[in-house]
């Protein structure tokens, strides 16, 4: 079975946390760690990339916090993916060029499989956007803050 990193599920639970619940207000950081458990540390950097590559927005100041770059239907989970695989280049490339096993089997059978694997997967990825996750979220029943976070002006 292939695994996935903490840190990619991490970035995928945060992005749809945020999308779930933020409204028209930026979400707190400190929210999104209270609700799915992770700590603030460790998703800071996450978040600090993601905002980097477009995929959030933070907002400074009192009122700050995160919200989507782009619309949900917009952000596919293989966005947040390559993010995360940029983060970690100790992790296996999907770049052909780069060695991750040693012998000849290895090199001209095993890798060339291993990488068409992982370009396949994140084709999968490429096919859920964060609009999809949001709504099997709201099917799931999962609670979320957007409708309390709504700003109303006349």
């Amino acid at each position: 079975m292939l695994k996935f990193s903490k840190k990619l599920l991490y970035a995928i639970e945060a992005v749809v946390d945020i999308a779930y619940n933020s409204g028209e207000v930026p979400v707190l950081i400190r929210d999104v760690t209270d609700r799915q458990g992770i700590s603030q540390r460790y998703l800071e950097h996450i978040m600090q990339q993601l905002v980097k590559a477009g995929i959030l927005k933070g907002i400074r100041g009192p009122k700050g916090g995160y919200l989507l770059a782009r619309e949900r239907s917009k952000i596919c989970v293989g966005d947040i993916a390559r993010v995360v695989m940029e983060m970690n280049p100790d992790e296996p490339s999907t770049e052909p060029e780069e060695q991750i096993v040693a012998g000849p089997i290895g090199q001209q059978v095993i890798q060339p499989l291993w990488l068409e694997f992982q370009q396949e997967v994140l084709r999968m990825m490429d096919n859920v956007t964060i609009e999809a996750l949001t709504t099997r979220a709201f099917r799931e029943g999962i609670p979320s803050d957007a409708h309390r976070r709504m700003t109303y002006s006349i």
